[in-house]
């Protein structure tokens, strides 16, 4: 579900919400190498007008068309803007990757790059601020995130575990060691970030790679042995993946994730993910 005000800004380019719209319920099926076969669309609009849902519509099946997704059903009422999307996908029994099933020894990964989006809402916020060349770069990041399908599909013959990067790193990866029973050691230093976050002080880089969300990238476990593999799918995609740290066995004496800095200390407030019920979630 997506909600005007919550989610995203009712002003935003109605071309790339209904790209976002699909795109983020896509991630789910792409986290666990499932392919893509159909989709419904609940739609409350404030009025029906063309010019919002020609290029809304337009947005939503280009990316529904890129995977041969098809609209089966949904419905549309009168109300204040929000959307509400089920996709369907397919999977062949026991292959596909689920949080449930990291491994003491797991190498942790992530793909693509962390923290544009949330820097980009940070500067519609006016939060912090970015210079004009880099912002289409940042927007694009924020409203057109592009689902890792074909990486989940490859995963599933790689990878114990898996999940999408949906309300950031540290709220994300905390469901999939809970999940696993295990704990995890990330190396904070070692986040991919682009070379535009690079730009902002150290604490707004941690704040948007750590907790900031709307990422929309895998985060998965693999054995140490399948290092090889994993660099050669990087190549094949053409899609950065970066190891980022180390699955543990469960102590419940320690913080279930230890977030390491380069001196091999900790951060000084551990990070948290996007909470949902919180009205000042940032």
């Amino acid at each position: 579900m997506l909600v005007a005000g919550r989610h995203f800004f009712a002003d935003t380019d109605p071309r790339g919400l209904g790209h976002k719209a699909l795109a983020v319920n896509l991630s789910d099926l792409a986290a666990m190498g499932a392919t893509p076969r159909a989709f419904t669309l609940a739609l409350a609009l404030p009025e029906a007008r063309a010019q919002w849902l020609a290029p809304f519509s337009e947005g939503l099946f280009a990316l529904a068309d890129q995977y041969d997704c098809e609209l089966i059903g949904g419905d549309t009422t009168a109300g204040p803007l929000n959307l509400c999307l089920t996709v369907f996908g397919e999977i062949k029994h026991g292959q596909a990757l689920t949080r449930a099933t990291a491994y003491v020894g797991d190498d942790i990964w992530v793909s693509g790059v962390l923290g544009d989006a949330r820097l980009a809402l940070g500067a519609l916020r006016q939060e912090w601020t970015v210079t004009t060349h880099d912002w289409p770069v940042l927007q694009r990041a924020l409203e057109w995130p592009q689902p890792r399908i074909a990486l989940g599909q490859a995963l599933t013959r790689i990878a114990h575990a898996a999940l999408d990067l949906s309300d950031g790193l540290a709220g994300d990866l905390m469901h999939l060691v809970k999940r696993s029973k295990v704990n995890a050691i990330i190396e904070v230093d070692q986040l991919p970030r682009s070379a535009i976050l690079e730009k902002q002080p150290l604490a707004i880089q941690q704040h948007c790679t750590l907790s900031g969300g709307d990422d929309y990238e895998l985060c998965f476990t693999a054995p140490p042995e399948a290092r090889a593999a994993i660099i050669a799918l990087a190549e094949n995609l053409g899609l950065l993946l970066t190891r980022i740290g180390t699955i543990t066995a469960f102590d419940p004496s320690k913080e279930q994730i230890f977030w390491r800095t380069a001196n091999n200390t900790p951060l000084c407030t551990p990070p948290r993910g996007f909470d949902h019920f919180d009205t000042h979630a940032s």
